[in-house]
């Protein structure tokens, strides 16, 4: 089986020198929709949705195909303020993320007000570099007409705001410079246009604009031939996405501490011998790591019941993924305060 998730319907590139491809990131405070939105624009689940923190806990690449070009989204988790050794690494792949991408995307709810976590990381897209930046309004299904244009027009607000204490900054930092080399230095004005790049609200849910959304950061991609062969949906290893999956499930009904402290990782994925050709089976091993044996007792159940259904849960999930039967076997182990170890968490993928 190949790593890359493929669908058919293959983009047309009729004229390559006129069509564009490049990478756009999706940055946002935890459960944005950020990996709702993802998923909603390749049109397949290739990253895993949950109202819990720390759900997208690395970064997850999905292809978009349109007849203007390919755009490869990236995934990102939620910025926040770290109280581990697992979020500081989160931020900071988020960060790096930041400096190999073309376009970067802030993503920030219409249902709720702009706080100081979206203007740090404003700031933070700002500083990246002279890149475009585009603000998505995400779920504007859930707000009224006059909530969604309250909502844009603050989000312009804020990327004027920004944009301009940064060229400010950027002025005076040059300023520094020239003096330095012994020159002269004309600080350049603010553009009266400065901004975000364009502002474009979205439905995940209803599909609202999310065709408009695809176009719009195709624009702003250079010329390129595409970079993902025709039909491919994401470069994750499947292997990956099975333990993600098995993650997912582990998610739904637990509070308090244990969504910060639960992993998976998919150990093997074995063809079962002996199986009819017309009918084959994969044996899958997947171990979920909690930090303490009372989090074990609470993802196990009562006589293993909350585990067969996480174990139901995720295997129809893994069975429509991998296309093919699958016997999956869980096993759930405690790595103490792995999320502040840093040898624990290497052996975790992290």
């Amino acid at each position: 089986m190949s790593e890359t998730t493929r669908t058919g319907g293959p983009a047309q590139w009729d004229d390559p020198a006129q069509t564009r491809a490049g990478f756009a990131v999706f940055v946002g405070r935890p459960n944005v929709g950020k990996s709702t939105l993802t998923n909603a624009l390749v049109g397949e689940k290739i990253a895993i949705t949950s109202n819990r923190p720390q759900t997208t806990r690395h970064t997850i690449r999905g292809i978009v195909h349109r007849d203007s070009g390919q755009l490869v989204l990236v995934d990102t988790p939620g910025v926040h303020r770290p109280r581990t050794l697992l979020g500081e690494r989160l931020n900071e792949l988020v960060s790096e993320t930041l400096s190999e991408v073309d376009v970067l995307g802030i993503c920030i709810p219409a249902d709720e007000k702009i706080g100081p976590g979206d203007r740090f990381i404003a700031q933070q897209l700002a500083s990246a570099g002279r890149k475009p930046i585009v603000a998505i309004i995400t779920k504007a299904d859930k707000v009224d007409r006059g909530e969604l244009a309250e909502q844009l027009m603050a989000v312009e607000a804020m990327g004027r705001e920004v944009l301009t204490a940064e060229h400010v900054e950027f002025q005076r930092r040059q300023g520094i410079r020239a003096r330095k080399r012994g020159r002269d230095y004309t600080p350049t004005p603010v553009p009266e246009d400065i901004g975000f790049a364009d502002v474009i609200p979205v439905s995940a849910v209803d599909s609202f604009q999310l065709d408009e959304l695809a176009e719009l950061l195709i624009s702003h991609m250079p010329i390129s031939p595409p970079l993902y062969p025709d039909g491919d949906l994401t470069d994750e290893p499947e292997m990956t996405l099975v333990a993600e999956l098995v993650r997912e499930a582990a998610l739904e009904g637990v509070r308090d501490e244990l969504p910060h402290s639960l992993a998976a990782v998919c150990d093997d994925m074995i063809p079962r011998e002996d199986r009819p050709e017309d009918d084959p089976m994969l044996d899958v091993h997947v171990s979920l790591y909690v930090e303490r044996p009372s989090q074990k007792a609470i993802v196990i159940g009562k006589q293993g019941a909350r585990l067969r259904e996480i174990g139901a849960t995720s295997r129809a999930s893994i069975e429509r993924l991998l296309g093919t039967r699958v016997y999956l076997s869980l096993h759930v182990k405690v790595a103490k305060e792995w999320q502040r170890d840093p040898r624990q968490m290497s052996r975790l993928g992290f």
